[in-house]
């Protein structure tokens, strides 16, 4: 992958969680507050901590920080997902585990890129 299509699929995976993040906020009525810049979304979740994600782009990978550790992410063609790269957990399975560790309300998110 090249460099622009790295930065093409990290602005598409954090607009996805944005507007998941504004989906959840309307369905659960839920304190969750997020903001973008620089290539980093920080999701502020009341009680619940934050998650954060950003990008590394000399790694060409999404980084995800949680209560639970920090999870490196590499682009994963074959499933059209960032996934581990630990285990091949991809996003969104990863990001609605951790989410649902850190505020108790069980997620259900999908990231399509």
């Amino acid at each position: 992958m090249n460099s622009h299509e790295y930065h093409q699929k990290i602005e598409a995976t954090l607009l996805a969680i944005e507007e998941a993040m504004e989906t959840m906020i309307q369905e659960t009525d839920m304190d969750i507050d997020y903001e973008t810049g620089g290539g980093i979304l920080t999701i502020s979740l009341g009680a619940g901590g934050k998650l954060i994600l950003n990008q590394q782009a000399p790694l060409q990978q999404l980084w995800l920080a949680a209560k639970s550790g920090g999870y490196h992410l590499d682009w994963n063609p074959a499933i059209n997902q960032w996934q581990t790269d630990r285990d091949g957990e991809p996003l969104d399975i990863l990001f609605n585990r951790v989410f649902t560790e850190q505020t108790g309300v069980e997620a259900h998110i999908v990231i399509e890129i």
